[in-house]
């Protein structure tokens, strides 16, 4: 079994490649032979049986168990013998690949603890354009601003953090009911550092553009006093007593914790213990996962911004079902400290909001090394970054079942004067089989779950862990070799292009290679009989995200067909659910 996203569906589904003829003798005896089952003459018996029957048995399960020091239930030896004959078919691929003697694994040891660093300079970055605009006539247009307008009226004091945190707070209780994508309400922090914001600006203390923004945190960022839920049932009531380093960050920026948002159970998909988080375009359809919460309250405007995190789609998934701006920024570029880990080599975190420009200046606030996650690094980043967009190279995937000729992204960015240059992308490698490293990463995160067989609120990840605590260290290991190949393989284009638009096998490739990932909607397209934002991905160089977000503004403030906020006030009353009994009005100190 593999964890297969669809950047259209809801969440990771299972891709069944079929096991017919494929478990030769030969294939099956190597399998369990790197599994350690038994003896020489034992092992060639189950590969016989195995081959004449096409699949691995449970009863095979039932002799490996030894070697994982665990004892299966019945039927949960009949799903493992189903996911073990997924992973023989991924090692084999694997093993087709020739990496050579002189390819390491895509891992890193450090033979330090974490310590702490010297202090980066952060929340440098200011609005490419400082005119202060005027407050909107309704609370309705206020609440959905973009953080650039939002941070620029709060400054000036056209509007205060008490006020603006009262509006969201009022948003959040009125259109949760409908949304579902609160898990915890901070509103008692939220008033305290809204007053706080406000006091310090008024003195003059200004600390930048977050100071005073409300926000939400996907809730596997930990933030003392409040729980976090890793939106699974098993840890619902759970309060850990740490602050994520981005959370702290955030707190340094003056910004206003107003809300921890869903999550699918654990970083999958959108359905979590309290329900399946929606869309504010449809709430017919799912808003995507993992940052389901965040990504449908930045979109419905219920906070000024949120945090999410992505591991393979988790941000750039959720933002285009529900028309948010997402950066998805390099592995290494905002430490993780104080968040769930799923996959150790592959998780990062990163900015939800309602422009791209957003997006800069809240990675500006957020960015660099903190000494207690060993991956997380310091990397130069300034806002707004002058770029020459005529100077630029973009690439496009020339593949024919998308001519060129067809595509509406393609389109605008010619009429907007890019030079853009056909690329391929590595696939030639066994993508998905590599993503297998997630899997068993994840399987030994959550290995107690596996070994108390807690499977409740968990959605698909009982299989995936199960499955994890078969798969050798040898064949790991090829995988991690493999994504070196893949790696070099991708930095190889890279050279070639400044950043490229999005494919159909972005989210497994560049996921796995690190690299910085936008998204953001342009135009519309039909979904089921109503309306739902469009588009684009692009794709940077390793810790370019400054160049990445330039291009992506200017594309986003020239595109013909912006969009306006979407009518969740009708839907609200289209499904019968009745708003909280006379909102407090966002005023007052």
């Amino acid at each position: 079994m593999t964890i297969k996203r669809n950047p259209d569906d809801p969440g990771p589904h299972i891709e069944d490649r079929g096991n017919t003829g494929r478990l030769g003798r030969r294939a099956v005896l190597r399998g369990l032979g790197v599994l350690g089952v038994g003896t020489l003459p034992f092992r060639r018996a189950l590969a016989a049986q195995a081959a004449a029957a096409g699949r691995v048995t449970p009863e095979m399960v039932k002799q490996a168990e030894w070697i994982a020091g665990i004892t299966f239930r019945e039927d949960e030896r009949a799903s493992i013998a189903k996911s073990l004959d997924e992973s023989l078919g991924e090692f084999e691929e694997l093993r087709r690949v020739n990496v050579g003697y002189d390819v390491p694994p895509a891992l890193t040891f450090f033979p330090t603890p974490p310590r702490p660093t010297a202090e980066v300079i952060r929340n440098r970055a200011r609005w490419a354009d400082p005119t202060v605009p005027n407050r909107p006539a309704s609370d309705e247009e206020l609440a959905f601003l973009p953080l650039t307008e939002l941070s620029k009226l709060v400054r000036a004091r056209k509007v205060r953090s008490i006020e603006l945190t009262r509006l969201y707070l009022d948003r959040l209780k009125k259109y949760d009911p409908l949304l579902k994508c609160v898990v915890t309400l901070t509103e008692d922090l939220a008033i305290r550092q809204a007053r706080q914001a406000d006091a310090e600006i008024e003195a003059g203390k200004y600390r930048g553009p977050l100071h005073g923004i409300p926000w939400g945190a996907k809730d596997l960022i930990a933030y003392p006093g409040y729980p976090t839920t890793w939106g699974a049932t098993p840890f619902r009531n759970r309060i850990l007593d740490e602050k994520a380093t981005v959370a702290a960050r955030l707190d340094q920026a003056g910004a206003v914790l107003v809300a921890k948002l869903s999550l699918g159970a654990l970083a999958m998909g959108d359905l979590w213990f309290g329900g399946r988080t929606r869309s504010p375009w449809d709430p017919r359809a799912g808003s995507s996962g993992s940052s389901a919460g965040s990504a449908s309250a930045v979109s419905a405007g219920l906070v000024g911004f949120a945090i999410g995190s992505e591991t393979l789609g988790s941000i750039v998934s959720p933002c285009r079902a529900c028309g948010a701006s997402g950066l998805r920024p390099t592995f290494g570029r905002v430490s993780r400290h104080g968040c769930m880990t799923l996959s150790w080599s592959m998780d990062k975190i990163g900015p939800i909001a309602r422009s791209l420009e957003d997006c800069a200046l809240i990675l500006d606030a957020i960015h660099g090394a903190d000494g207690l996650d060993t991956a997380a690094v310091d990397h130069p980043f300034a806002w707004p970054t002058p770029v020459n967009l005529a100077d630029l190279k973009i690439g496009f995937i020339d593949d024919p079942r998308r001519p060129a000729d067809t595509r509406a992204d393609l389109h605008l960015l010619r009429q907007l004067g890019f030079d853009l240059v056909p690329m391929t992308l590595p696939e030639d490698l066994p993508i998905w089989a590599i993503t297998m490293m997630l899997g068993t990463e994840a399987a030994a995160a959550f290995d107690e779950i596996t070994r108390k067989h807690i499977t409740e609120g968990l959605n698909s990840w009982p299989e995936t862990f199960r499955q994890g605590q078969f798969v050798p260290a040898v064949e790991y290991l090829r995988a991690a070799r493999v994504r070196t190949r893949l790696m070099r393989a991708m930095a190889e284009r890279m050279e070639k292009v400044d950043l490229y638009v999005g494919s159909r096998m972005d989210l497994p490739i560049t996921n796995l290679t690190g690299h910085p990932t936008i998204v953001f909607p342009v135009g519309y397209r039909d979904h089921d009989g109503r309306p739902m934002p469009g588009s684009i991905t692009l794709t940077g160089r390793l810790f370019d995200e400054a160049r990445l977000l330039a291009v992506g503004a200017a594309i986003q403030r020239a595109a013909i067909e912006n969009h306006g906020p979407p009518p969740v006030a009708r839907f609200l009353a289209e499904h019968g659910i009745a708003p909280p009994e006379s909102p407090r009005p966002p005023r007052g100190g």
